[in-house]
This record gives C-alpha cells, sequence and structure tokens, in this order.
C-alpha cells in the first residue's frame, strides 16, 4: 500500500521519485499437525504465518471449505484455525 509516487515541493520547484515495494511471500512458521480422533470429537488445525491476517485457503483435498456449522474458520493476527465439529469417518 506505500507504491507510488512521492513529491517534495519547494513552492518554486518540485522533485518526485516513484515507489515500488515488492511483497514477500506468506511463509508457514509453524506447519499443521496430524491429528487423531475419535467419532463425535472436535479437531482443531492450527499454523501460524509469517505475515498479520495473511488471506489463507481451507481445504480438504481439492474441495475447498467454507465456514458453516460444521467448519469454524478463524485467523487471528499470525495463526489459522480451522475446528471442525462433530467429525465423522468421511472427515479423514
Amino acid at each position: 500500500e506505500d507504491t507510488g509516487e512521492y513529491s517534495c515541493d519547494t513552492g518554486d520547484q518540485e522533485s518526485r521519485a516513484a515507489l515500488n515495494v515488492k511483497a514477500l511471500p506468506v511463509l508457514f512458521q509453524k506447519q499443521l499437525k496430524d491429528e487423531e480422533a475419535e467419532e463425535g470429537a472436535a479437531v482443531k488445525f492450527q499454523c501460524e504465518l509469517t505475515k498479520d491476517n495473511a488471506a489463507v485457503e481451507w481445504r480438504k483435498g481439492t474441495m475447498e471449505l467454507f465456514p458453516c456449522a460444521k467448519y469454524e474458520i478463524k485467523l487471528s493476527g499470525r495463526t489459522a484455525e480451522l475446528m471442525i465439529h462433530n467429525v465423522e469417518p468421511e472427515d479423514a
């Protein structure tokens, strides 16, 4: 968001310069861990990122997951969480 043109103006003269900021990639600081649970339990997956509030997608295989009664998705600072409620064998 700091990318753009900047200027300094004295009233009689003006100097301009452009700033281009290359965004660093979002990396995983802490990876997801394998979980095991009994049917009916709740399971939480959690990972830590290198940037605050980075855009993340949660997936099971190729299917993107969205917040609903089954899936609770949170992003707080650098921590991304997926809570799966009432797990069933097909959630494995």
